[in-house]
């Protein structure tokens, strides 16, 4: 790895560190659906997917990164010849995003990966955490699928890493409970994905969990017709419609279960 992708993975780590946790102490002096302190779940469920994070981290240390180094460097060269500089880093910030929008649709879609992205979806309230929970297996099958995008489109490694920062700070945000004034979220969510966005796609009812399926624009919504006409409300419940949450051994173990897992059958 070079020096400014060395660079930029440091600082990858560093702020979106310190954006989570910045928007983990907002979201809760300030939050748009009351936190469920009196459950008995209040605080196994942030530990819980802070474990996913743990694990998340070493897999991609020992796989995603390396995986995404090997593809960034193999330069099979289907770039276009003005992708170069700032142009560069635009465009494939822009087409990484409108891939993993197919990607996120797919793992809703086809039975074989909903059974890993299910476990994101099975937690039953929503902050800033949930955008960490993540199997593992998940967070390999979406570096592989990834890997053939960068070989073939040779996309350099710093916009990779730069992109998978955008991914944390984005996701951080449209999973957070913040309170946000109503015509600022309404303004953003023309542009970035916002909490009212992406509350309804972690709706408790299958309609609305298979819908609103962008990452960082919110246009790929609109574009391919999977925008959701649910509005976000303060008792809208969160999950998976027929299932329940499960502890973090059984959750890891989930996917490798021989039961159904029902998933939508058309893209």
């Amino acid at each position: 790895m070079d020096g400014l992708g060395e660079t930029l993975l440091a600082f990858k780590g560093v702020a979106a560190g310190a954006w989570l946790a910045a928007l983990f102490a907002a979201e809760r002096l300030r939050p748009a659906v009351p936190f469920p302190h009196g459950r008995p779940w209040a605080w196994a469920r942030p530990a819980r997917n802070l474990a996913f994070l743990l694990i998340s981290a070493l897999v991609s240390l020992a796989i995603v990164v390396p995986v995404s180094r090997a593809a960034a460097g193999l330069q099979i060269g289907l770039r276009p010849a003005w992708a170069i500089g700032a142009a560069g880093l635009v465009f494939d910030l822009l087409l990484l995003d409108f891939l993993i929008y197919w990607w996120h649709r797919a793992n809703h879609r086809l039975p074989f990966l909903w059974r890993f992205h299910e476990v994101h979806h099975l937690d039953r309230f929503l902050d800033v955490t949930s955008a960490v929970r993540f199997h593992f297996g998940e967070v390999i099958l979406s570096a592989l699928a990834r890997a053939g995008v960068i070989a073939v489109l040779a996309i350099p490694l710093s916009s990779v890493l730069t992109f998978e920062a955008l991914i944390l700070v984005a996701t951080g945000f449209h999973h957070s409970d913040l309170k946000l004034p109503p015509r600022l979220e309404r303004a953003l969510s023309w542009i970035v994905v916002t909490p009212s966005i992406h509350w309804v796609h972690h709706h408790r009812i299958r309609r609305d969990t298979d819908s609103n399926y962008s990452t960082i624009f919110s246009l790929w919504d609109r574009l391919f017709g999977s925008r959701s006409g649910t509005r976000r409300t303060p008792d809208m419940e969160i999950g998976v419609e027929g299932r329940e949450e499960q502890d973090l051994p059984k959750l890891l173990l989930r996917p490798f279960s021989l039961g159904k897992t029902p998933a939508s059958t058309a893209l």
